[in-house]
C-alpha cells in the first residue's frame, strides 16, 4: 500500500466525508478503480491521508519511457481499459473531475491500467467559484465558470487519448497558463499525430467537442472504444511488425519535464468569451488579443 497526503481536509465538512465514503465504496466495488483502504490520520499533526494500493508508474511516466516501442494495438488497450473505468465511475454518478496522465495508473502485476484519485481530487475547502484541476485536461465549459458534468470527464479523456497517441503531455510547448486558456476556450486543440487510426481520430474530436452535449457519453464511448480494440486484437502480430520497425527507425527524443503547468492546482480565471470549436483550417489562435478577458 501506499499512503497519500490529502490537501486541506482538515477544513473540511460533513459533506466532504459523505462524499469521501461514496466513492471509497466505489473503488472497492469495481476492479477498474485504484482500491482504497480507506483514510488515516496522522496524531501528531491531525492531517488525513488515504491508502491506497501500490500501483507502478502513471500513465505520463510511462508514456515517456515506453511510447516509441508502443504499437496502435497497445495504445488500443491502454485507452479501452481507461474508457471502460470511466464508465464504471459514471454508472454510479460521479465524476471524477481530475483526469490526468498522472492519476492514470499502471500495474504490472496485473498488466491493466486503473483510474485513482476519485473524489479526493483537490483541496477540501475549495471555493465554488474556483476551478480545481490540471489546466490542460480540463473541459472549456469549466474554464469558463460553468458547472462540471459527466461530459466534462469525457473531454478529459479526449486529451488523455491525445496523449496516448502522441506520447507527449498537451500543450507542452506553452508557458503562460493564459496562452493555454485561450487556445482551449478558442477550440485550438493539440495537432492530430500522423497515421491516427480515423475512428479513433473522429471518436476523438468527438470527446474534445466545446459543445458538451455533442460529445459522447461514457457509456457509449466504452462501447466504441472496446470495439475498435477487439478490431486490433484480432489482427496478427505480424501487421504490427512494420509498424514497431517505423518507430525505431522515427525514434523521438523526449526529454520534455514535468512543468508547473502540468500539475493540478486550483484556478481563478476572470471573465472569458464563450467556448467554440475552432474553424476548419486555423492552426493557431490568434491569443493575443483575447488577454483582456483574463484580467
Amino acid at each position: 500500500i501506499i499512503i497519500k497526503k490529502l490537501e486541506n481536509v482538515e477544513s473540511a465538512n460533513q459533506n466532504w466525508f459523505e462524499e469521501a465514503k461514496s466513492h471509497l465504496t466505489i473503488s472497492n466495488k469495481w476492479p477498474d478503480v485504484v482500491r482504497c483502504y480507506g483514510l488515516t490520520q496522522n496524531p501528531s499533526n491531525g492531517n488525513y491521508m488515504l491508502v491506497i494500493e501500490k500501483m507502478d508508474i502513471d500513465l505520463r511516466k510511462y508514456l515517456q519511457q515506453n511510447h516509441n516501442q508502443l504499437t496502435w494495438k497497445d495504445r488500443m488497450k491502454i485507452i479501452d481499459e481507461i474508457t471502460l473505468a470511466l464508465y464504471y465511475i459514471h454508472v454510479e454518478k460521479a465524476m471524477h473531475r481530475d483526469l490526468h496522465s498522472g492519476n492514470i495508473l499502471y500495474s504490472q502485476l496485473n498488466n491493466h491500467w486503473y483510474i485513482s484519485d476519485l473524489g479526493f481530487c483537490g483541496p477540501a475547502d475549495k471555493s465554488s467559484t474556483s476551478i480545481y484541476g490540471n489546466l490542460p485536461y480540463i473541459a472549456p465549459e469549466v474554464i469558463v465558470g460553468r458547472e462540471y458534468t459527466f461530459a466534462s470527464d469525457i473531454y478529459s479523456i479526449a486529451i488523455l487519448m491525445w496523449e496516448i497517441s502522441s506520447g507527449q503531455p498537451p500543450f507542452i510547448n506553452y508557458e503562460h497558463e493564459n496562452d493555454i486558456v485561450m487556445n482551449i476556450i478558442n477550440g485550438i486543440r493539440p495537432k492530430i499525430v500522423p497515421e491516427t487510426p480515423l475512428e479513433y481520430k473522429n471518436l476523438m474530436k468527438e470527446c474534445w467537442d466545446a459543445d458538451p452535449l455533442k460529445r459522447p457519453t461514457a457509456y457509449k464511448l466504452m462501447r466504441r472504444i472496446s470495439r475498435i480494440h477487439l478490431d486490433y486484437q484480432n489482427m496478427s502480430d505480424d501487421l504490427f511488425k512494420s509498424e514497431k520497425n517505423n518507430l525505431e527507425m522515427n525514434k523521438v527524443e523526449e526529454n520534455y519535464t514535468s512543468s508547473r503547468l502540468s500539475t493540478s492546482k486550483i484556478h481563478n480565471f476572470g471573465n472569458l468569451p464563450e467556448p467554440r470549436n475552432a474553424t476548419e483550417g486555423i492552426n493557431k489562435c490568434i491569443i493575443f488579443y483575447y488577454r483582456m478577458y483574463l484580467f
